[in-house]
């Protein structure tokens, strides 16, 4: 998110394309088949990209992730995303370059699920970015954020329904992680704390607090102190079973202004949810590398 809170970026890599239609009807036989580097911005003039590839184009060594286009290098100190992508649905290419500066390395790897078949490995939680797109307006810095998730089995066999948040706080960052399980086992909830040398330790978790849902409707809610009620501050993605927003809130007498990001996973299982997807998912299948 920009210094002054008006632009945001979001950028995944996928081997398995999770929410890729293509990928849950190819009966997620083969990840690799199913890779991209989505790219969302947020502010003026924002754009969406998300291709699902096929397997030749995915490139991988010890320190870099290629798909198609675009790639991530790690150089030791700083995560290099270089973007070259199409936006749908404007058609217009997004182009530049992110460079992630991690504060410090977390050594945390946490299981989401009791099978072990969902890890959360939040990397860097707090970190400086900088991001030079073009597109007018799109040179900036701020701050940001750098995590991964594994899993063996889709999200939406696993869960029903989670919360997540990234609130900047003066000596680090607060992490939330609330997931209701789909079997009905022990659902999880994490308040972590993390400072700006990587290490962890566990916060006493502020209440859970509902908040105004999304414009789809999708019910939120956070971590706040007593008496404090969440906001929206940006809204970045609204989709039927996911949104995406910059929220405000209170934790341990300190305004914050994070990222959170809302999950339906009984609404995303729905088959009818799929070809809505695929509009906003193009597949592109060959691919081959310059010489």
């Amino acid at each position: 998110m920009s210094d002054d809170g008006t632009r945001a970026i979001s950028i995944i890599g996928f081997i398995g394309s999770v929410f890729s239609p293509w990928y849950r009807w190819s009966g997620r036989a083969n990840p690799a088949n199913h890779c991209c580097i989505n790219v969302a911005t947020y502010g003026r003039g924002g754009r969406w990209t998300m291709t699902d590839r096929g397997q030749e184009a995915l490139r991988q060594t010890t320190d870099t992730f290629t798909v198609g286009p675009s790639h991530m290098h790690w150089d030791g100190t700083c995560l290099m995303v270089q973007i070259n992508e199409v936006s749908v649905p404007h058609c217009d290419r997004v182009q530049g370059f992110v460079k992630i500066h991690p504060a410090g390395i977390t050594q945390s790897e946490i299981c989401l699920h009791e099978r072990g078949s969902h890890i959360w490995r939040p990397f860097a939680p707090t970190a400086d970015i900088e991001v030079n797109l073009n597109r007018s307006g799109w040179q900036w810095t701020g701050h940001g954020y750098f995590d991964a998730n594994f899993g063996t089995a889709a999200l939406e066999d696993d869960f029903s329904y989670w919360t997540w948040g990234r609130y900047p706080m003066p000596d680090g960052t607060a992490c939330f992680y609330d997931v209701i399980r789909r079997d009905g086992s022990e659902d999880l909830s994490l308040s972590l704390q993390f400072d700006k040398a990587g290490a962890v330790q566990m916060l006493k978790p502020p209440s859970k607090t509902s908040f105004r849902r999304s414009l789809w409707a999708v019910r939120r809610e956070t971590r706040a102190d007593a008496g404090f009620v969440p906001r929206q501050t940006k809204m970045m993605l609204d989709a039927p079973f996911y949104c995406r927003a910059g929220v405000q809130t209170q934790i341990n007498g300190h305004l914050t202004n994070g990222v959170h990001e809302a999950l339906d996973l009984k609404r995303f299982a729905s088959p009818l949810l799929k070809p809505m997807l695929a509009a906003k998912v193009p597949r592109r299948r060959a691919w081959r590398f310059g010489d």
